[in-house]
């Protein structure tokens, strides 16, 4: 389970919804830029919800997806880096959105997956699924860390402390921006959130081996 500040985020259908369809959607935009585009500069994927990890590649922004998830379906607390929060913001966001706009999508991935949903998929449940988000305790640095880009780090990190950021904890972000390959959880950590035979169509999509 994972801990945000001093809030627990819930195991319900709603966090399920925003994280499975935030990773479908992801995963069909993979799929039709491999096919039509193949630009490796190109930035899509639900993580672009995050200015600072627009960069990430998206196949890394399901890996990514995917190990949070695994820490919020775990019986033991987590307590959630910046990362997490950011992950499950981008995903609370991009699921929102995709129920504000385009309902039948959301009601196609939802369908036939390991927990049988039965919200109505609208305006409202797009409301709620923003709220999961807003209604934790988290401060959001991973929304503010962009305006330090253009610092030296010296003069950067004095700026954080200043306004009460804690470099530290930026850490966990810069990382993710080294990162290329998927992990060898990545699998694994799907289980409760796909079925088998999707886990088998995102190794296709992906070229998991």
């Amino acid at each position: 389970m994972l801990q945000i500040a001093d809030t627990k985020l819930p195991h319900t259908v709603l966090c399920y919804v925003a994280f499975r369809a935030a990773f479908h959607d992801t995963l069909e935009q993979i799929a039709v830029h491999d096919r039509h585009d193949g630009d490796p500069h190109t930035r899509f994927g639900f993580l672009t919800e995050v200015p600072f990890l627009r960069c990430v590649p998206a196949h890394v922004q399901l890996d990514l997806l995917a190990e949070t998830w695994s820490r919020h379906a775990a019986h033991d607390p987590h307590e959630a880096d910046l990362v997490d929060e950011a992950v499950l913001y981008a995903a609370c966001e991009t699921a929102g959105r995709l129920c504000a706009e385009e309902p039948e999508t959301v009601a196609r991935y939802l369908s036939g997956g390991p927990i049988d949903v039965t919200l109505a998929v609208d305006g409202l449940l797009a409301d709620e699924l923003r709220a999961l988000h807003l209604n934790l305790a988290g401060e959001g640095d991973f929304l503010t860390i962009s305006q330090f880009e253009d610092h030296p780090p010296k003069e950067g990190r004095a700026l954080k402390i200043k306004l009460g950021v804690d470099p530290d904890r930026l850490e966990p972000l810069f990382d993710v921006l080294s990162r290329w390959n998927l992990s060898a959880e990545f699998l694994g950590n799907l289980s409760g959130l796909m079925t088998g035979y999707e886990i088998l169509s995102a190794v296709n999509v992906l070229g998991v081996k």
